[in-house]
């Protein structure tokens, strides 16, 4: 049976059960509980009846809503990011990444940011007429539109709905650049498109890699792409003309911050070209549901992720202070910085290369003269 209560009673105490899902119900999932989002005023509280009832689990299915969006390209003014613009055709992700910084976003729709944000999913459908009717308006100016930067555009629900090849089939159409980030190794389905934008300076791609070890990755991001996947489809798309590099994101200390140097060399030798990246961030909820996965899964290790996080965050356990929320700051942040600097310098990423190309933006059909025959 359940019981409501205020969410925020129980905040701060993500070990208590008090939002806890049982382990045959999220198996294969990334979090392990499901409270309330923060903006609601109540949550669930499971409670043992006295007829074990707690014991008794049903799965824990992925449910797709279709919402018709009235906007499709995300705006920001952000200074610590390189685009201004973004699309996301899902809300929600599938890959269950225990660390995502996304997942308070679901909180915005009252739901929660730890299991509904990887089971409770949302699709754009008309995401492609959308983006075809705002490139078509007088006026746009064009610059990189950013795919990935919120929820994975590649993610498993992607195989089915197909929205984002069915954009990449519009930005194509209209000579748009697009820069793409994933885990997924689906994205090599859509080589046909890319690799024809790619040849004429209109996209680029990262592969988002965070451990190369397949338990922790099973774990951390249960329905992610392998790290053996992530690198061949790295290795396919650099064949195919796509330039594509890493992400080694995100980085957290005590757990895999020991694989920098093994992943960018991993990488190098699927042919990537450039590399970065994000120190995990724990925004809003994410910190306890980070917290709780860490003493289920790493009891050993747990405090001191912590303590490390806290001291590259002022003591705090998020700072969203631009440029101090990607990199983090102090002593630890700066050995950090200081060894992925050595190693991409050691293996030649991020020279300087060919620039997205926004020149070739054009509507189709605009500007041609119609026959009278």
């Amino acid at each position: 049976m359940e019981k409501n209560i205020s969410p925020h009673a129980a905040a701060g105490r993500p070990q208590d059960g008090s939002a806890a899902v049982h382990p045959d119900a999220r198996r294969g999932r990334g979090t392990l509980s499901n409270g309330a989002g923060r903006f609601e005023r109540f949550g669930n509280v499971a409670v043992d009846d006295g007829w074990d009832s707690l014991e008794e689990a049903s799965s824990l299915n992925t449910h797709v809503t279709e919402e018709a969006a009235r906007t499709i390209i995300t705006r920001n003014a952000s200074p610590d990011i390189p685009f201004d613009r973004s699309i996301n055709p899902y809300r929600g992700c599938e890959h269950g990444c225990t660390y995502c910084f996304a997942r308070p976003t679901h909180s915005y729709m009252g739901l929660s940011a730890g299991l509904d944000f990887e089971s409770r999913l949302f699709a754009k459908p008309n995401a492609p007429d959308l983006l075809r009717a705002e490139l078509s308006r007088p006026g746009y100016e064009p610059k990189p539109i950013a795919m990935g930067t919120n929820t994975d555009p590649y993610q498993p629900i992607e195989q089915e709905y197909r929205l984002t090849r069915r954009i990449l089939e519009v930005l194509n159409e209209f000579n748009h650049p697009v820069t793409i980030v994933t885990k997924s190794a689906r994205i090599a389905r859509d080589l046909d498109i890319l690799a024809p934008m790619a040849a004429r300076g209109l996209a680029r791609v990262s592969i988002s890699v965070t451990t190369l070890d397949g338990k922790l990755a099973r774990t951390m991001e249960p329905r992610a792409a392998t790290p053996t996947r992530r690198f061949e489809a790295m290795r396919l798309l650099n064949a195919s003309g796509v330039p594509t590099g890493v992400m080694v994101a995100p980085i957290i200390p005590a757990l895999n911050d020991m694989e920098i140097e093994k992943i960018l060399a991993g990488a190098h030798y699927a042919g990537a070209t450039s590399a970065g990246y994000v120190l995990l961030r724990l925004p809003y909820e994410i910190k306890d549901l980070f917290a709780e996965w860490l003493a289920a899964n790493v009891p050993d290790r747990a405090q001191h992720v912590m303590s490390l996080i806290r001291s590259m965050r002022g003591g705090k356990d998020y700072d969203a202070e631009w440029g101090k929320r990607m990199k983090g700051d102090g002593p630890y942040a700066w050995q950090i910085a200081r060894r992925f600097e050595i190693a991409t310098r050691r293996l030649g990423f991020n020279k300087p290369g060919r620039r997205l190309d926004c020149t070739q933006f054009q509507v189709p059909g605009r500007g041609v003269q119609l026959s009278l025959l």
